[in-house]
């Protein structure tokens, strides 16, 4: 595309001696490979009918051989339509260095930490965990292949009132504070014991007052562990047994899914850096004291005011995110610190950033918060941890499996992965989204086993071809080969975008287009024995990288067969 814009720029100079940037998009193909609206655009500037400047320029570019079609349509747009020689140029590329196409520069040497997942240790991960984990390492990955330096960190609560809901029910259940009780849990039982106890723990904390006194206090006693350094007394026992517990099951739901973290940053850690910061600042003029607690005014802003230090002297969840982002500042001294959280706290996040911004605003700069609507089951219903009824991330893995048992006969972990990657990742990042285990399975719809059994298929009819050769050349193409070629050439544009944006829907929107044009290809075109198998299987090469690609980009398998 950029070599088509200077040549147009330059017939533009020539002819109208106006230096103009081109826009190109891509038309129907019984238009052309691409259009431009350039005439229409040099209207008011040269005080011309768009039509009459049109036709000068099609009979420019007609001129420079570069087209096998120059043509105009409507008031003014100019179809172009590129020679066989030029794309099978894009071929080579594709089958010779598969490594390489499509690659942008667009984070080249630049030191990038993703955050994101984000669960809290006490609690069960929930679908929206799972979620999370899938976005943000489709986002990691665009970076990554961009020439990020690529850091995935993971922020969890390991203190605050949802560790003490969850520790006071415990202690319940263990008649006090009991260590040898620890014994007891076998370790099948441990997250289905901790689920159950936070549940208990916040309903508690709502309906009964004198519990939820005791939870308050467990709360300052629990930060107080961290303060004293304790991990002695009988308390301090439960409560670093259960938190161990808790980052053992992440990390075995992490490995089950591909994803991998190389930090956790437990609130503990950087609850104190956050608490003195904010102490600091408020000395300075950026927090203000009101009713015994330290507070950020963002009405000024056009935002609202938020609590950063509580009545009882404890940071709140806005002091840990200021302490959080000081910390991944020493850590990494990134370029860039992409934030994946739920659309929920999106004012939330503004206050945080734009309080740290008073005095550190090379931090709030450089982050950047992208945030997703909730997953709902088909029919809409809306989960919720603290009221028990939510879906856990491992049971979304287990009715996959499910329904691709019904579906397909096996609980192969490829297609399962494929189902629920996919599933997540098609929809444009911020909106609401349904998930269904039956559709997503499907190996006939917009599905990830669909594509990965598109890819399987194509590796499949490269290896029963005997053709071994790394030169070709093109002649005439049939109109469903010049169809998936010219299709395959769209990639560099699609991951340009898709990584400009952060936004992986836009991938698999065209790796599911691929696929369809790849299909018309198939069913009308022999490829083994065929006189034209020489060009057909660079084609399906070329088709088997690109789909790999994307799909590794994505995050999801690519069996060799399915």
């Amino acid at each position: 595309m950029n070599q088509i814009i200077e040549i147009i720029q330059k017939a533009v100079l020539r002819l109208f001696d106006v230096e103009q940037d081109v826009q190109l998009s891509r038309p129907d193909l019984q238009f052309g490979d691409f259009a431009t609206n350039v005439a229409m655009q040099l209207s008011k500037q040269l005080g011309k009918n768009p039509r009459e400047i049109a036709e000068k320029l099609v009979s420019e570019l007609q001129s420079t051989g570069e087209f096998t079609e120059v043509s105009l349509a409507g008031p003014g747009f100019i179809n172009l339509r590129l020679k066989d020689e030029t794309l099978t140029k894009e071929l080579k590329k594709i089958v010779n260095n598969p490594d390489d196409y499509g690659k942008p520069d667009l984070y080249k040497d630049k030191n990038v930490i993703t955050e994101y997942s984000d669960p809290n240790p006490f609690k069960v991960l929930h679908v929206g965990h799972f979620y999370t984990s899938v976005i943000g390492d489709a986002i990691s990955n665009l970076i990554e292949n961009a020439g990020g330096q690529v850091h995935r960190v993971n922020f969890g609560g390991d203190v605050g009132l949802h560790v003490a809901k969850t520790m006071w029910a415990i202690l319940r259940e263990f008649g006090g504070e009991n260590p040898d009780k620890l014994a007891e849990i076998n370790e099948a039982e441990r997250v289905e014991f901790m689920g159950s106890c936070y549940v208990t723990g916040t309903r508690a904390y709502e309906d009964d007052e004198s519990a939820k006194t005791e939870i308050t206090d467990l709360n300052k006693r629990i930060y107080q562990i961290h303060i004293e350094g304790d991990h002695e007394s009988a308390f301090a026992q439960i409560y670093w047994q259960f938190r161990k517990w808790s980052y053992e099951y992440f990390d075995a739901f992490y490995t089950k899914i591909g994803t991998k973290f190389e930090k956790y940053y437990p609130e503990s850690d950087i609850a104190q850096i956050g608490l003195n910061t904010v102490l600091e600042q408020n000395q300075s003029g950026v927090f203000k004291d009101s009713d015994g607690a330290i507070i950020f005014e963002g009405e000024p802003y056009g935002l609202h005011t938020r609590v950063f230090v509580n009545k009882s002297g404890l940071p709140t969840y806005e002091a840990k995110d200021v302490g959080l982002s000081i910390k991944k500042w020493e850590d990494y001294h990134f370029d860039q610190s992409v934030i994946i959280t739920g659309n929920d706290i999106i004012e939330y996040m503004k206050v945080v950033l734009k309080a740290i911004e008073q005095f550190k605003p090379e931090l709030s700069s450089r982050t950047r918060h992208i945030t997703h609507g909730m997953v709902k089951l088909i029919g809409g219903v809306k989960m919720a941890s603290r009221k028990g009824n939510f879906l856990r991330a491992i049971d979304v893995l287990s009715m996959v499996a499910d329904a691709n048992e019904a579906a397909q006969g096996n609980r192969d972990t490829a297609p399962i992965l494929g189902a629920i990657k996919y599933a997540f990742l098609k929809f444009k990042i911020g909106a609401d989204s349904s998930f269904d285990p039956k559709e997503s399975v499907s190996i006939h719809g917009n599905s990830g086993p669909y594509l990965q059994y598109a890819l399987a298929r194509a590796k499949s009819v490269v290896r029963k071809s005997e053709i071994d050769s790394s030169e070709f050349e093109s002649g005439d193409y049939s109109i469903s080969e010049r169809n998936l070629l010219f299709k395959l050439t769209e990639y560099k544009d699609v991951i340009q975008t898709a990584t400009k944006d952060l936004t992986p829907h836009i991938l698999c929107t065209y790796l599911y287009e691929l696929a369809q044009v790849f299909n018309r290809f198939y069913e009308n075109s022999q490829i083994i024995g065929d006189e034209r198998e020489k060009i057909r299987i660079k084609l399906v090469e070329a088709y088997a990288s690109i789909l790999a690609d994307g799909l590794k980009i994505l995050g999801i398998p690519t069996p060799e067969r399915m």
